[in-house]
């Protein structure tokens, strides 16, 4: 069988359509990947791990123009023409799209064809474009409606073959607000590849700069939904009781300035340290190097329905975690026992619970052991994808 996937960005990166990718190539499927490039840099076709990867020029305007998706046609009829092309050259049987931007114009493409459709919601799109600066500002905030795109998400979900989400919640979520048959839609979350924390190598750099300090962890984009305010604002409290505190962040986002501005304010620059986006390569150090992690997500209907794929990083290397509780990730910790919840936006929680673990080191040991040992027997991507390779493989019989 010959499954065409469809991603309106470059690749690499992008951890899910990888993991997904690699794990049907291993069951033996012939995966394509329709991808998008900018500029000369990179080879029209390509082959990585198995993954047949064919990129199709773009430029700034289509970029531009995707955000305007359901406000105006024009996103569409470009990229279907390029979607149908790459669908018949290269005998697609079954298509596998990742997320609605590029929806409609799968849609459209394979109008004539009738390829059966697998819709994969990384995101709920509608309810996280409502925190994008350029959906809040002008002109976007008048061109561009969040309302459109989740009329659009139902439109696309009626018309898929079957349907894929992160979590159980966002199932749930799904099946409620769109009355679909619940064999219909299937979860196949995000989570960590076996050979992140059994192949990683160590950045001794990366450790040493931090063997003195009580590390508390942050890994991602940063963006202010993300929630680092409540930790920046937990920390001129903490840094009296905890004097080698240091709240390390990895990963940025254009609201940096805002968080920095913060830092300032409280004037904790030594407590409070911005690494910036680093390579995943490292990811595995700057966990080592930590005492805590943390992913403190504002609550809003995204956030309470998908898992932030950082938490197994983290649980993988038998960190503690502590997370707001955004319903999706709060359900999971308490579940399973890997960490301590704190209320959203509320830094005097935060500092509550970062206190219970500074003072309770069995506590960090058992909540860490009981997070790693949930990854390495339920919840590594090896295991959690079986549900991918049983969907596909009921279109082979």
């Amino acid at each position: 069988m010959r499954i065409g996937m469809i991603l309106d960005k470059t690749f690499p990166p992008d951890p899910r359509v990888e993991n997904e990718a690699i794990s049907l190539v291993e069951s033996a499927f012939d995966v394509y990947l329709f991808c998008l490039k900018y500029g000369s840099q990179e080879a029209s076709n390509e082959e990585i791990n198995g993954i047949k990867i064919k990129r199709y020029t773009s430029n700034n305007l289509d970029y531009k123009l995707s955000a305007l998706a359901y406000t105006f046609p024009f996103y569409r009829r470009i990229m279907s023409k390029k979607i149908r092309s790459f669908l018949l050259l290269n005998k697609i049987d079954i298509i596998h799209i990742h997320d609605i931007r590029i929806a409609g114009a799968v849609f459209a493409a394979n109008n004539k064809l009738k390829l059966p459709v697998l819709l994969d919601l990384h995101d709920n799109m509608p309810e996280i474009m409502k925190e994008y600066p350029h959906v809040q500002n002008f002109p976007g905030k008048f061109l561009i409606y969040p309302a459109k795109w989740r009329k659009k998400e139902e439109e696309f979900i009626e018309k898929a073959t079957k349907v894929i989400t992160v979590s159980d919640e966002f199932r749930q979520e799904v099946i409620q607000r769109t009355n679909i048959h619940s064999d219909k839609i299937i979860v196949v979350p995000n989570t960590v590849r076996r050979s992140f924390y059994e192949d990683h190598q160590i950045d001794k750099s990366i450790i040493n700069k931090y063997k003195n300090d009580f590390v508390i962890l942050y890994l991602g984009d940063t963006g202010i939904r993300r929630g680092l305010l409540t930790a920046i604002e937990a920390i001129p409290n903490l840094k009296k009781k905890i004097d080698n505190i240091k709240l390390v962040i990895v990963g940025s986002n254009s609201s940096d300035l805002i968080l920095k501005q913060k830092v300032e304010d409280l004037s904790i620059q030594n407590h409070v340290d911005f690494q910036g986006w680093q390579d995943v390569k490292l990811f595995p150090s700057y966990i080592l190097a930590s005492t805590i992690c943390i992913s403190p997500l504002y609550r809003n209907v995204q956030h309470d329905v998908a898992y932030a794929n950082k938490l197994f990083q983290y649980m993988s290397f038998s960190k503690p975690v502590l997370v707001s509780n955004a319903t999706a990730q709060k359900n999971l910790v308490e579940r399973i026992k890997s960490g301590l919840v704190h209320k959203e936006r509320d830094s005097k929680d935060f500092e509550d619970k970062i206190l219970e673990l500074y003072h309770n080191k069995d506590l960090r040991e058992k909540l860490g052991a009981n997070g790693k040992k949930f990854i390495a027997n339920e919840f590594c991507w090896e295991k959690a994808s079986t549900k991918l390779i049983e969907l596909y493989q009921t279109f082979n019989n």
